[in-house]
């Protein structure tokens, strides 16, 4: 599984157009930022920090269309990236993120 992390308005639009090129750093980097499990919490960390109103978003990497590519970004760790649209139909699940504390509440279970 990959995890994509989307604001209350970006999960709004996926909903109602079933598509998005994502969230506006996508859009200007030309792929939508996904992170595993192992990363997803520093992502959390480092780019939506104190941020409530998230929405977690499970994917199957093995069956989403587009070109998916595993690329170097944060001290050389491999994340992936989608070169197409993220799609609504290919959710495994979504939950929001919860603010705990200083941080976000993640679910159990993240593989």
């Amino acid at each position: 599984m990959i995890y994509k992390i989307l604001r209350s308005d970006e999960w709004d639009a996926l909903q109602a157009q079933g598509e998005t090129s994502g969230a506006p750093i996508d859009v200007t980097d030309g792929y939508v930022h996904f992170s595993t499990a192992d990363q997803v919490r520093e992502t959390a960390a480092k780019h939506f920090a104190g941020e409530a109103g998230l929405m977690l978003l499970a994917y199957d990497e093995t069956a989403m269309e587009g070109d998916l590519r595993w690329e170097p970004s944060r001290g050389g760790a491999l994340f992936p990236h989608l070169y197409g649209p993220l799609r609504l139909s290919e959710v495994v699940w979504a939950k929001p993120l919860l603010m705990q504390g200083n941080g976000h509440e993640f679910p159990d279970d993240l593989t």
